[in-house]
């Protein structure tokens, strides 16, 4: 069941995610809850992203 997203506001989510772009941002610190921190970055230029392992369990 291959599909996909291409409209503005889609979300994936996964375990590991592998991502392809022209163009990527340098990447941000933002704060995910209290002290834990994550990284962004944002592709640009024909951007694709698929799921390389999902999740084990879903909240």
């Amino acid at each position: 069941m291959n599909r996909i997203y291409t409209q503005k506001g889609d979300t994936i989510k996964g375990d590991k995610i592998v991502a392809e772009a022209r163009k990527i941002t340098y990447p941000q610190v933002i704060v995910k809850s209290g002290r834990h921190k994550a990284q962004r970055i944002i592709l640009k230029d024909n951007a694709m992203c698929r799921i390389a392992k999902k999740y084990k369990f879903i909240k």
